[in-house]
């Protein structure tokens, strides 16, 4: 199951897109000094179906995207949440603190695909230094995108 402790329309995470983000709890990645470290924890609502469709009525020609920031710990009820959305017509995004993407099945249903653990000497997304990426995904080939979060800088 997962659960989701906030959810915000942003701008940022997902570069072009209006996202609707989801903060995804029970985190298995222990990244020191992680901006996030309550999302450890078993916490939150349970994000279902109902509790999308909902919310992407209230913001109904709003955001483009749904992003889900983890998920790690339940990646087939990730995986099942992000075929609906993509059933409705919406971009997909996952934020993984994996260092890799662990399976083929994910670059189906996922429109871009953030990897890498945090580690604080590199800094994140936002720093060339970053050993993050994100990446757009078309025709299930990987396009890395970072270098759009280094435009403004």
């Amino acid at each position: 199951m997962l659960k989701y402790t906030s959810f915000e329309i942003v701008f940022q995470e997902v570069p072009d897109e209006v996202t609707l983000a989801f903060s995804i709890s029970n985190c298995p990645h222990r990244c020191i000094n992680c901006h996030s470290a309550y999302l450890r924890d078993d916490v939150g609502i349970e994000l279902t179906q109902l509790v999308i469709t909902k919310l992407l009525d209230k913001y109904s020609g709003e955001v483009s995207c749904v992003c889900f920031m983890g998920g790690d710990a339940n990646k087939d009820d990730l995986f099942d949440m992000a075929s609906f959305v993509k059933q409705i017509g919406l971009r997909t995004a996952w934020y993984s603190g994996d260092n890799n993407i662990s399976d083929d099945k994910f670059l189906s249903v996922f429109d871009y695909i953030k990897v890498g653990e945090y580690i604080e000497k590199l800094g994140g997304l936002k720093q060339k230094t970053t050993n993050q990426r994100l990446y757009k995904i078309t025709d299930m080939q990987l396009e890395d995108m970072t270098y759009k979060f280094w435009e403004h800088i």
